[in-house]
């Protein structure tokens, strides 16, 4: 059985903390949804330290805007926008057609939540499904010649506490059967997240690219204002950038070299437990199933051929 990984940080930290004294010159970078909430700090600590960062992101100008701004402050010209729709499996394609030359960190950070109503792409894909896994599944597998020629690849996978409400519902993804419910729908969502770590680092280390997921925590973002997130209390939110440390501890710090398919936060390895705690900590066993993680990647696989 693995040891949990133990770190000098925790809840409090800061990526800017978690990243003192790494060098990223020469390094590359895609952060998905990289022009909002936890995705601007994640960017910023990342260009701050002299890698190349893209912005993969909806909105072209939201992410002109951010890129510039974190050149600014940074003074690091290597911030770069890339228009990327995670619902759109065809901006996916062309996404990856348009990329040149070795990825070194892939940070699947951008994300949907709690939608109110059942919302299915043109494939009748459920939309937080198709947006927050299978999007990020399909970019993760067509830059994979892109992370085999860094040499010692690093995905981070952005799951949630919210993966506690909900397993992956193998026959009945997309809600054709079950009555919808935005949190189930959101908690299915990013157990498969946590799968793709798993699976992910099974098929690919020998290939030297390791993958693991977190929980970046309870964050003030659009994305939890617009729907009340998960009701944690407030000493239990964070910063932005509190809650890009952990993307940044599992992106670059040399503690994990060769770690993977296991699931983080508040930058440790959390602790598996055996039924939803009420502050939603640790990680449920069914998101680090290798079992359902070979499923899930097999089912995908075939969803978007």
């Amino acid at each position: 059985m693995k040891s949990p990984i133990k770190t000098p940080f925790g809840f409090h930290s800061t990526a800017d903390e978690v990243i003192q004294g790494i060098d990223l010159t020469s390094k590359r970078a895609i952060v998905t949804g990289g022009s909002s909430g936890i995705g601007i700090d994640t960017a910023r600590v990342l260009a701050g330290a002299g890698a190349e960062v893209t912005l993969a992101v909806r909105s072209i100008d939201a992410g002109r805007r951010v890129a510039a701004e974190l050149q600014a402050l940074t003074g690091n010209p290597k911030v770069l926008v890339a228009p990327l729709d995670l619902s759109d499996q065809a901006s996916i394609t062309t996404f990856v057609a348009n990329w040149q030359g070795p990825l070194h960190v892939l940070i699947n950070n951008a994300g949907v939540m709690a939608l109110p109503e059942l919302a299915k792409t043109p494939q009748g894909w459920e939309m937080q499904f198709a947006t927050n896994f299978l999007g990020h599944f399909a970019l993760t597998v067509g830059l994979q010649a892109a992370l085999e020629s860094a040499g010692g690849a690093r995905i981070v996978s952005v799951s949630s506490s919210g993966h506690l409400i909900a397993p992956v519902v193998f026959d009945d993804l997309h809600f054709n059967f079950l009555p919808y419910d935005p949190f189930v729908a959101y908690g299915q969502s990013k157990s498969a997240c946590a799968l793709m770590a798993v699976e992910a680092t099974r098929r690919w280390a020998s290939r030297g690219i390791y993958a693991n997921a977190l929980n970046p925590g309870a964050i003030a973002t659009n994305l939890q204002k617009h729907t009340g997130g998960l009701k944690t209390p407030a000493e239990r939110r964070k910063t932005t950038a509190q809650g890009a440390a952990t993307s940044i501890l599992l992106a670059t710090s040399p503690m994990l070299e060769g770690v993977g398919g296991r699931y983080f936060e508040d930058c440790n390895e959390a602790e598996t437990v055996a039924r939803r705690p009420s502050d939603y900590r640790g990680v449920a066993p069914y998101a680090l199933d290798p079992a359902s993680a070979e499923r899930l990647w097999d089912t995908a696989q075939k969803l978007i051929a």
